[in-house]
């Protein structure tokens, strides 16, 4: 399938607002997927009446399913118009949750809800692969996780209360009104193309130039140079989502383990998800900068200083403090390592990789941590485990960013062949 000859060429500050707009809308509306799972578990027992193998089953299935999304999006997301592609997957992920709200077996559930977060995944892959068009990659990856985590708190905050006396139903179906929201955000992706330079030349509109359609398009190969800074930036990525998937899972059983009451370690961390959406808006606001490398290894040492404060089972205070260090330095570095990898170039593809590891991450976490808080070590074990995992992460988010090749880590802040710097240097000039 090929983009419409009346497609648009879009200007470097038109660009890159649609794809902010784009990444704050979808990224809050999709993950809800994820982020309601917390507080639609026992609804989802009472009404199927499942056990905690089948609860598990359920929730490692959705988030499986989003994240091998990636594998199929290899084949279609140079080929298929994005307007097209995200308009499909939107409709399936409305109809999923349309479905979800209906359905009275749980084995057809398990099947919708596979499907619909596969939807959810191809978008998601989309959104990071737009983000090193815009004319600040850092900021569009700081709202593609902020929104998650202003979402994340509203669902946390009103969904307990507002469907205490409902069926799971009801949620499901509030998800499908939130999903058709997108929809009307779908024709913003008119005349972008995540295809390569040359075959936007040959297909670029009348009265459309060869720099226009240059800059509306991403290099689909990454330099060969650029490989080992590749592979360093995916097991960073990889090995962050570990370390942080496994610990976030049990920080709260961490918490009360040590003798801190429930209530307690609940508004700990909900004091500890603010400051991480404090802290992910501070990314958003700087965005790329020429320090991305500073502050990137920053937020990695206030992570692994963080998970450290948690051995010997902490009381209360030095609990808090250690629960809100790990969330700032989690939602600082994200959109950092993320801008990193992206700013090598390799295309769309290459984000379709890094979303692979984070869905990696993100399911290898949580299963690590149970088997070994379930050995002898208990907590420590695991606790020196996600420290060891985040020292690697941390030497390849080193070496992704290391010196010399500064375009590397500076594409937002001067390289000539980042589409980014040719919407800034368009911007300046008029």
């Amino acid at each position: 399938m090929r983009d419409t000859p009346a497609s648009p060429v879009l200007s470097g500050a038109v660009l890159s607002r649609r794809i902010y707009i784009l990444t704050a809308v979808f990224s809050a509306v999709l993950y809800t997927i994820l982020l309601v799972a917390p507080v639609i578990a026992f609804p989802l027992t009472a009404k199927f009446g499942l056990d905690s193998s089948q609860t598990g089953l359920l929730f490692s299935c959705e988030l499986g399913a989003f994240s091998l999304a990636t594998l199929p999006a290899y084949l279609w997301l140079n080929r298929v118009p994005l307007v097209h592609s995200v308009g499909f997957c939107t409709a399936v992920v409305i109809l999923g949750n349309l479905l979800s709200g209906f359905v009275t077996s749980f084995e057809v559930l398990l099947i919708v809800r596979i499907i619909t977060s596969l939807a959810a995944g191809s978008i998601t892959v989309v959104l990071l692969a737009l983000g090193p068009k815009a004319a600040n990659p850092g900021r569009a990856f700081g709202l593609f996780v902020t929104c998650q985590l202003i979402m994340g708190a509203l669902i946390l905050a009103v969904f307990p209360a507002l469907y205490a006396d409902s069926d799971v139903s009801a949620m499901y179906w509030t998800l499908a009104g939130l999903s058709v929201l997108c929809l009307f955000f779908v024709p913003m992706l008119r005349g972008i193309s995540l295809r390569s330079p040359d075959t936007s030349r040959k297909e670029k509109t009348a009265g459309g130039t060869d720099e226009a359609a240059d800059r509306n398009a991403i290099r689909t190969r990454l330099d060969t140079a650029k490989i080992p800074n590749f592979v360093a930036g995916l097991v960073s990525i990889l090995f962050f989502y570990i370390a942080l998937s496994g610990v976030w899972t049990f920080m709260g059983q961490l918490a009360t383990a040590a003798g801190n009451s429930e209530n307690a370690v609940s508004i700990v961390l909900m004091i500890a998800t603010i400051a991480g959406i404090a802290s992910a808006m501070l990314a958003t606001v700087l965005g790329s900068s020429p320090k991305r490398r500073v502050f990137l290894l920053a937020g990695f040492v206030v992570l692994a200083a963080s998970v450290l404060v948690l051995l010997g089972g902490p009381a209360l205070i030095r609990f808090a403090l250690a629960a809100i260090l790990f969330k700032f330095g989690w939602t600082f570095v994200l959109p950092y390592l993320i801008g990193s990898v992206s700013a090598l170039g390799g295309g769309p593809q290459t984000m379709n990789t890094v979303n692979l590891m984070i869905g990696g991450g993100f399911a290898l976490g949580p299963i690590i941590a149970g088997t070994l808080i379930s050995g002898p070590g208990g907590f420590t074990s695991l606790i020196v485990a996600s420290f060891a995992a985040l020292v690697i992460a941390m030497a390849g988010a080193a070496w992704l960013t290391r010196r010399p090749g500064r375009e590397l880590h500076e594409t937002a802040a001067g390289d000539p062949a980042s589409p980014s710097s040719a919407a800034s240097a368009e911007r300046n000039q008029s």
